[in-house]
């Protein structure tokens, strides 16, 4: 901080397997072996992975030093169409599947034929996310009127965003704990949760709203994306067909950050990946100390809630935390601060020139563990 002052962020100090060798912002980062890195004499690829690891053939280093690659770079491509043609000219050795081009990669959910040909392969991993709509808990008309609340979540149609906007790619979200974390429960389903315009009106009318009447259109924020706003046209599409009234307003990411966290926004879209594999950390979204500008971006408070959340705190991995867990995720549906959507998959291709290739949302550091067998590369390339 000294020698850099205001230049700190452009030169990252660390004790990594790799170093910063350039940076190129929005475009290209590129990272270098770090020569000094304290953990070659010591640390070895794993011998022991998860189930099916084996099978993979992602314990065949087992042992060896680490890292096996001296370069990594990263390129950001904006157009979804020239990082697309970069990929499948081999210039990149893996690539996430962009919405648009997610039809001609995918099959009956295989690699399509013309890829496979190339070697390409599949790799479906966990985003250990939640999406969902969050209300603002302060907001002197949803926040006093869980009615409205219920009506609202039941008229959206989260399975139908699912297939527009993620390809499929997502499992529904019944609750704020995604698969994979400490504390999510399979079998519980959302009384809430899915489009069902009937019952969504029955809550309306409920609420003192019958067929609409005499309610003001909600509003609907959004970032000024082309998907952000075409998602939030979808939304104001559903609730309309129970009678709801949205108006969608677009903002610049500063913008929209800003109202959020000042609690200026009725309703808004967002999504929350997890930081660590425990049920805790989304949890923490209800908690009513993490009010905005904190991260309970839909204002809820309820003292029942907070009192089970700091009890929970206090205990170990345990059956007792997992039942505590899940009354906290009743109460927080009970109460629709949130409409649920899904919790999202990372579908990813790679050549199959890469090796040990496992990406995980939560790990940080795997690319230390990726290899590139040259000679197979230059077989496939022929």
């Amino acid at each position: 901080v000294d020698k850099y002052g205001k230049e700190t962020l452009n030169h990252p100090v660390g004790t990594g397997p790799y170093k910063l060798s350039k940076w190129i912002r929005g475009n290209t980062i590129i990272l270098d072996e770090n020569p000094t890195w304290h953990g070659k004499s010591w640390m070895k690829y794993p011998s022991e992975g998860e189930e099916g690891d084996k099978e993979k053939g992602l314990l065949e280093d087992a042992g060896k030093a680490l890292p096996f690659v001296k370069r990594i770079v990263f390129s950001n491509i904006i157009e979804s169409q020239p990082a697309w043609l970069n990929f499948l000219n081999a210039r990149f050795d893996l690539s996430p599947i962009q919405k648009d081009d997610f039809d001609s990669a995918i099959i009956n959910g295989e690699v399509a034929p013309a890829l496979k040909e190339k070697g390409i392969q599949l790799i479906v991993t966990p985003g250990y996310d939640t999406s969902f709509q969050a209300i603002n808990m302060e907001d002197p008309l949803l926040g006093k009127n869980k009615n409205l609340r219920k009506a609202i979540s039941l008229a959206a149609n989260p399975d139908g965003f699912i297939e527009k906007f993620y390809n499929g790619r997502a499992q529904e979200a019944h609750g704020p704990i995604p698969p994979g974390i400490g504390g999510y429960d399979k079998d519980f389903k959302n009384p809430y949760r899915g489009q069902n315009i009937e019952k969504a009106k029955q809550f309306l009318a409920k609420a003192g709203f019958p067929e609409g009447k005499g309610l003001t259109p909600i509003t609907y924020h959004t970032t000024s994306s082309s998907t952000g706003r075409q998602s939030a046209e979808y939304f104001k599409e559903n609730l309309a067909k129970a009678g709801i009234p949205v108006k969608v307003v677009s903002l610049s990411w500063p913008q929209f950050s800003e109202d959020v966290r000042t609690k200026k926004i009725q309703i808004y879209g967002m999504a929350w990946g997890a930081d660590y594999p425990d049920a805790e950390n989304f949890l923490q979204l209800f908690y009513s100390k993490n009010i905005s500008p904190g991260p309970n971006g839909a204002n809820y408070s309820n003292p029942t809630f907070d009192k089970l959340y700091e009890k929970a705190l206090l205990l170990p991995d345990s059956p007792e935390r997992t039942k505590i867990y899940k009354q906290m995720r009743d109460i927080v549906v009970e109460d629709v601060p949130w409409t649920y959507t899904g919790h999202r998959l990372t579908y990813g291709l790679f050549y199959p020139w890469l090796k040990n290739y496992k990406p995980n949302k939560i790990v940080a550091g795997s690319v230390k563990y990726y290899r590139i067998d040259n000679n197979l590369r230059e077989q496939k390339l022929k």
